[in-house]
Protein backbone atom coordinates (compact mmCIF):
# COMPACT_ATOMS: atom_id res chain seq x y z
CA UNK A 1 0.00 0.00 0.00
CA UNK A 2 1.69 3.28 -1.19
CA UNK A 3 -0.09 5.54 1.21
CA UNK A 4 1.65 8.76 0.16
CA UNK A 5 0.49 8.32 -3.79
CA UNK A 6 -3.16 7.58 -2.53
CA UNK A 7 -2.65 11.16 -0.86
CA UNK A 8 -2.10 12.77 -3.96
CA UNK A 9 -4.52 10.92 -5.37
CA UNK A 10 -7.50 11.91 -2.95
CA UNK A 11 -6.28 15.58 -3.08
CA UNK A 12 -6.37 15.61 -6.66
CA UNK A 13 -9.23 14.38 -7.00
CA UNK A 14 -10.86 16.83 -4.52
CA UNK A 15 -9.24 19.57 -6.76
CA UNK A 16 -10.80 18.13 -10.07
CA UNK A 17 -14.56 17.77 -8.25
CA UNK A 18 -14.34 21.27 -6.89
CA UNK A 19 -13.03 22.89 -10.43
CA UNK A 20 -15.97 20.98 -12.38
CA UNK A 21 -18.19 21.68 -10.05
CA UNK A 22 -19.23 18.04 -9.25
CA UNK A 23 -20.23 15.62 -6.40
CA UNK A 24 -16.97 14.62 -4.48
CA UNK A 25 -17.07 10.87 -4.52
CA UNK A 26 -13.29 10.03 -3.68
CA UNK A 27 -13.87 6.89 -2.14
CA UNK A 28 -11.08 4.59 -0.65
CA UNK A 29 -11.83 2.40 -2.91
CA UNK A 30 -11.73 4.34 -6.09
CA UNK A 31 -8.39 5.84 -4.68
CA UNK A 32 -7.50 1.89 -4.02
CA UNK A 33 -7.85 1.24 -7.89
CA UNK A 34 -5.59 3.87 -8.74
CA UNK A 35 -2.28 2.96 -10.37
CA UNK A 36 -0.09 1.68 -8.48
CA UNK A 37 -1.30 2.60 -4.33
CA UNK A 38 -2.20 -0.85 -4.20
CA UNK A 39 0.74 -3.51 -5.83
CA UNK A 40 1.63 -7.08 -5.22
CA UNK A 41 4.44 -8.83 -5.17
CA UNK A 42 5.82 -12.07 -4.48
CA UNK A 43 6.95 -13.06 -0.98
CA UNK A 44 9.77 -16.42 -0.94
CA UNK A 45 8.79 -18.09 2.15
CA UNK A 46 11.60 -20.44 4.03
CA UNK A 47 10.25 -23.57 4.00
CA UNK A 48 12.14 -24.89 7.35
CA UNK A 49 10.53 -21.84 9.03
CA UNK A 50 7.48 -22.71 7.98
CA UNK A 51 7.77 -26.34 8.66
CA UNK A 52 8.71 -25.22 12.19
CA UNK A 53 5.54 -23.15 12.76
CA UNK A 54 3.00 -25.65 11.84
CA UNK A 55 4.66 -28.03 14.28
CA UNK A 56 5.34 -26.21 16.92
CA UNK A 57 1.17 -24.99 16.39
CA UNK A 58 0.45 -28.88 15.78
CA UNK A 59 2.04 -29.51 18.90
CA UNK A 60 0.24 -26.96 21.25
CA UNK A 61 -3.29 -28.32 19.86
CA UNK A 62 -2.18 -31.71 20.83
CA UNK A 63 -1.34 -30.76 23.96
CA UNK A 64 -4.25 -29.05 24.88
CA UNK A 65 -6.59 -32.04 23.62
CA UNK A 66 -4.57 -34.29 25.82
CA UNK A 67 -5.07 -32.35 28.57
CA UNK A 68 -8.91 -31.79 28.03
CA UNK A 69 -8.88 -35.71 27.14
CA UNK A 70 -7.23 -36.22 30.97
CA UNK A 71 -9.88 -33.92 32.21
CA UNK A 72 -12.53 -35.84 30.96
CA UNK A 73 -10.84 -39.33 31.73
CA UNK A 74 -10.83 -37.87 35.75
CA UNK A 75 -14.72 -36.76 35.70
CA UNK A 76 -15.45 -39.99 34.03
CA UNK A 77 -13.31 -41.96 36.79
CA UNK A 78 -15.01 -40.30 39.45
CA UNK A 79 -18.51 -40.71 38.55
CA UNK A 80 -18.05 -44.11 37.60
CA UNK A 81 -16.24 -44.65 41.55
CA UNK A 82 -19.65 -42.81 42.62
CA UNK A 83 -21.86 -45.40 41.11
CA UNK A 84 -19.98 -48.42 42.02
CA UNK A 85 -20.31 -46.70 45.66
CA UNK A 86 -23.60 -47.11 45.29
CA UNK A 87 -23.81 -50.19 44.10
CA UNK A 88 -21.81 -51.43 47.00
CA UNK A 89 -24.83 -50.28 49.44
CA UNK A 90 -27.89 -51.99 47.36
CA UNK A 91 -25.50 -55.18 47.58
CA UNK A 92 -25.49 -54.59 51.43
CA UNK A 93 -28.99 -53.98 51.47
CA UNK A 94 -29.75 -57.04 49.25
CA UNK A 95 -27.27 -59.19 51.93
CA UNK A 96 -29.09 -57.53 55.29
CA UNK A 97 -32.65 -58.73 53.46
CA UNK A 98 -32.26 -61.94 52.66
CA UNK A 99 -32.81 -63.84 56.67
CA UNK A 100 -35.95 -61.47 56.64
CA UNK A 101 -37.11 -62.94 53.37
CA UNK A 102 -36.78 -66.36 54.69
CA UNK A 103 -38.51 -65.48 58.22
CA UNK A 104 -41.31 -64.10 56.46
CA UNK A 105 -41.50 -67.24 54.33
CA UNK A 106 -41.65 -69.21 57.11
CA UNK A 107 -44.64 -67.22 58.78
CA UNK A 108 -46.29 -67.03 55.69
CA UNK A 109 -46.32 -70.34 54.79
CA UNK A 110 -47.20 -71.66 58.52
CA UNK A 111 -50.01 -69.57 58.35
CA UNK A 112 -51.77 -71.14 54.69
CA UNK A 113 -51.13 -74.09 56.04
CA UNK A 114 -53.17 -74.09 59.46
CA UNK A 115 -55.60 -71.75 57.33
CA UNK A 116 -55.84 -74.72 54.96
CA UNK A 117 -55.79 -77.68 57.35
CA UNK A 118 -57.61 -75.62 60.09
CA UNK A 119 -55.60 -77.16 62.39
CA UNK A 120 -52.64 -75.60 64.21
CA UNK A 121 -50.91 -79.18 64.70
CA UNK A 122 -48.30 -78.41 62.28
CA UNK A 123 -45.54 -81.14 61.65
CA UNK A 124 -42.47 -78.57 61.83
CA UNK A 125 -40.48 -81.04 60.03
CA UNK A 126 -42.18 -80.20 57.20
CA UNK A 127 -42.06 -76.85 57.19
CA UNK A 128 -38.95 -76.43 57.86
CA UNK A 129 -37.74 -78.40 54.58
CA UNK A 130 -39.74 -76.08 53.10
CA UNK A 131 -37.78 -73.16 53.68
CA UNK A 132 -35.05 -74.86 53.25
CA UNK A 133 -35.90 -75.53 50.11
CA UNK A 134 -37.40 -71.81 49.70
CA UNK A 135 -33.88 -70.20 51.04
CA UNK A 136 -32.14 -72.39 48.70
CA UNK A 137 -33.76 -70.88 45.71
CA UNK A 138 -33.83 -67.28 46.32
CA UNK A 139 -30.15 -67.30 48.00
CA UNK A 140 -27.78 -65.04 46.24
CA UNK A 141 -24.64 -65.33 48.07
CA UNK A 142 -22.54 -66.57 45.41
CA UNK A 143 -23.87 -63.47 42.74
CA UNK A 144 -23.71 -60.43 46.10
CA UNK A 145 -19.93 -62.09 46.50
CA UNK A 146 -18.98 -62.14 43.34
CA UNK A 147 -20.33 -58.31 42.67
CA UNK A 148 -18.34 -57.22 45.33
CA UNK A 149 -15.84 -58.96 43.52
CA UNK A 150 -16.26 -57.28 40.61
CA UNK A 151 -16.47 -53.77 42.33
CA UNK A 152 -13.41 -53.79 43.24
CA UNK A 153 -12.03 -54.73 40.38
CA UNK A 154 -12.85 -52.03 38.26
CA UNK A 155 -11.97 -49.80 40.89
CA UNK A 156 -8.32 -51.16 40.49
CA UNK A 157 -8.69 -50.66 36.54
CA UNK A 158 -9.53 -47.41 37.26
CA UNK A 159 -6.57 -46.47 38.97
CA UNK A 160 -4.57 -48.05 35.58
CA UNK A 161 -2.87 -45.74 33.16
CA UNK A 162 -4.13 -46.94 29.76
CA UNK A 163 -6.02 -49.58 28.21
CA UNK A 164 -8.99 -50.05 30.36
CA UNK A 165 -11.59 -49.41 28.55
CA UNK A 166 -11.60 -53.02 27.39
CA UNK A 167 -11.64 -54.41 30.40
CA UNK A 168 -13.90 -52.05 32.10
CA UNK A 169 -16.55 -52.91 29.60
CA UNK A 170 -15.84 -56.61 30.27
CA UNK A 171 -16.02 -56.22 33.79
CA UNK A 172 -19.92 -54.07 33.63
CA UNK A 173 -21.17 -57.09 31.27
CA UNK A 174 -20.04 -59.57 33.75
CA UNK A 175 -21.62 -57.50 36.66
CA UNK A 176 -25.06 -57.19 34.91
CA UNK A 177 -25.17 -61.14 34.62
CA UNK A 178 -25.12 -61.05 38.45
CA UNK A 179 -27.37 -58.68 38.19
CA UNK A 180 -29.93 -60.68 36.17
CA UNK A 181 -29.43 -63.45 38.25
CA UNK A 182 -30.60 -61.54 41.46
CA UNK A 183 -33.50 -60.02 40.09
CA UNK A 184 -34.72 -63.25 38.97
CA UNK A 185 -34.58 -65.18 42.00
CA UNK A 186 -35.61 -61.77 43.99
CA UNK A 187 -39.45 -63.18 45.74
CA UNK A 188 -39.11 -59.55 47.60
CA UNK A 189 -40.54 -55.83 45.94
CA UNK A 190 -37.62 -54.60 48.05
CA UNK A 191 -34.69 -56.57 46.80
CA UNK A 192 -36.39 -56.42 43.55
CA UNK A 193 -35.68 -52.98 43.43
CA UNK A 194 -32.19 -53.29 44.83
CA UNK A 195 -31.62 -55.60 41.88
CA UNK A 196 -33.01 -52.90 39.77
CA UNK A 197 -31.35 -49.84 40.97
CA UNK A 198 -28.00 -52.42 40.25
CA UNK A 199 -28.73 -52.98 37.09
CA UNK A 200 -29.65 -49.59 35.94
CA UNK A 201 -26.24 -48.22 37.72
CA UNK A 202 -24.36 -51.12 35.91
CA UNK A 203 -25.96 -49.74 32.42
CA UNK A 204 -24.77 -46.19 32.97
CA UNK A 205 -21.45 -47.69 34.16
CA UNK A 206 -21.25 -49.54 30.36
CA UNK A 207 -22.50 -45.96 28.89
CA UNK A 208 -19.54 -44.36 30.53
CA UNK A 209 -17.15 -46.81 29.47
CA UNK A 210 -18.09 -46.49 25.67
CA UNK A 211 -15.76 -42.93 26.46
CA UNK A 212 -12.16 -44.80 27.90
CA UNK A 213 -9.68 -45.89 25.91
Amino acid sequence: LNKELGREYYRALRELSGELGIRDDATAVRIARMPEVLMLSDTQLDPEEVETTLLQAVEQALGQFMESREREGEQLKEDILAKLHGMSSNISGIEERYPQMVVDYRKKLTDKVRELLADSQIEESRIAAEVILFADKICTDEETVRLKGHIHRMEEVLQENEGVGRKLDFIAQEMNREANTILSKANDITVSNMAIDLKTEIEKIREQVQNIE
